[in-house]
């Protein structure tokens, strides 16, 4: 099928557009018809053993957008050591290889500590011109994240607040008595924390403490309970309870050089740039993602438990994996999700705001059968999926209960059969009747 701007594919209903109505009574149409496909499909989906949610940096865009600020870009940064136009040529090199195109800023990152990993062996002065690089620009991606976490906080928009509650109360909002959802990210900022404690969602992820949350290697199957009014000894799960797996690490991460423990430093939502929680090397310190190779980074610490979390959470029967924002440029989470595509009951759903080249290239990799798609700017915006297409979980009992009462409500209501004409009186009718 020729793929247009807008379209989806959701189980056996297949459709793509070139242009979707602008007239208001128009697009009201278009989005019922549709969403009677789509939504009961999403319901059930979201309704399997296993529920994951992978968000990209689309999503924080996305959040931004509604609330009218800027997002933090990917774009890449100077270098004034000799090494920096060598450091660009490779990024650019690896960003190809990796089917991405454009090298970002992940990617300068990433061959700028690959080239200061030797010159610390063989040339001390040469290393410190491309620490100080680095450092800078880390200064300069760090300010950006915060600046836009900060730039959220503030916004006088209430919708976006909203919208971002909405958005993750559709997966979270799951029977206690299923698995927990597991949201894994690839972002660095707050955001997800931030509109969980706006929802109300607790999170359950590797970090242990209340003074310095400690990362933990443990794999306990953490969880959260409470005792029902009157019962004692039956302790039931509690709702609202989310997992969360920041594959890239976050802003927020330190390293400690003498425990040689991660930790989570209290650094506010949004944090100003002279906080004294910020370090002054982030090179050394700031524990977000740049490593000198992606194929590498499930042997280093602490990616490798990070990964296992991830590839354990997926890679198994009637696993879902809803993917948001997230551009498929990383092959070491594409190729999980393949590996999660080969077990037959898995299935995967892609909402992009864009079908560019690179999820093509992913999908041609994949069955369509296993494979959900909500793509283009109408059905990736959202604003749209949290009005009219995801399904809203927390409803179910209700409208469950509203159905049962309305089918039993038309059978009370149906008046009785009248009685054939006999010729009979109603004694020997009733008579009649006993007899038969």
């Amino acid at each position: 099928m020729e793929w247009k701007a807008h379209g989806y594919r959701v189980g056996s209903s297949s459709e793509t557009f070139a242009a979707i109505p602008t007239d208001a009574d128009e697009l009201d149409r278009f989005v019922t018809l549709h969403r009677r496909k789509i939504e009961p499909w999403l319901a059930a989906v979201f309704q399997a053993e296993h529920l994951n949610l992978l968000l990209g940096s689309g999503f924080t865009t996305a959040v931004a957008f509604a609330a009218g600020v800027s997002a933090t870009g990917m774009d890449t940064a100077g270098g004034t050591s000799s090494y920096a136009p060598a450091i660009m040529d490779h990024a650019t090199e690896s960003a190809k290889k990796m089917g991405r195109g454009k090298a970002n800023i992940e990617d300068q990152l990433r061959s700028a500590i690959a080239v200061l990993d030797g010159l610390n062996i063989i040339d001390k002065v040469a290393a410190k011109a491309v620490r100080d690089d680095i450092n800078k620009a880390m200064d300069a991606f760090l300010y950006s994240l915060l600046a836009t976490e900060q730039g959220i906080a503030d916004a006088e928009s209430v919708p976006a607040s909203a919208m971002l509650q909405s958005f993750l109360l559709s997966f979270a909002s799951r029977a206690a008595s299923r698995e927990r959802l597991h949201i894994f990210t690839t972002n660095y900022d707050r955001l997800i924390e931030r509109g969980c404690d706006d929802a109300g969602l607790r999170i359950i992820d590797r970090f242990v403490g209340t003074l310095r949350p400690l990362f933990r290697n443990t794999r306990i199957e953490l969880d959260y309970h409470y005792n029902p009014p009157g019962i004692r000894g039956e302790p039931r799960f509690m709702e609202g309870v989310v997992r969360l797996t920041k594959l890239h690490g976050s802003l927020d991460w330190r390293f400690d050089d003498i425990t040689r423990r991660i930790y989570r430093a209290e650094t506010p939502f949004g944090a100003p740039q002279d906080h004294p929680s910020l370090p002054t090397s982030p090179v050394d310190t700031v524990m977000i993602y740049p490593n000198p190779a992606k194929d590498v980074e499930t042997t280093q610490y602490p990616y490798a438990e990070l990964f296992r979390d991830f590839a354990s959470a997926i890679c198994r029967p009637n696993s879902v994996v809803v993917t948001y924002g997230y551009g498929f440029g990383d092959d070491h989470i594409n190729r999980v999700l393949l590996d999660m595509l080969s077990v037959p009951s898995a299935h995967l759903v892609i909402i992009a705001f864009d079908l560019d080249d690179r999820i093509k290239g992913f999908l041609d990799q994949t069955r369509p059968a296993q494979v959900s798609l909500l793509a283009g700017g109408h059905f990736g915006s959202l604003q749209r999926l949290v009005e009219d297409y995801l399904p809203k979980p927390a409803l179910d009992y209700i409208t469950g209960r509203m159905s049962e009462l309305l089918k039993n409500r038309a059978f009370a209501e149906i008046p009785a059969a009248p009685q054939p004409a006999t010729g009979l009186g109603t004694d020997q009718a009733s008579k009649l009747g006993s007899i038969a």
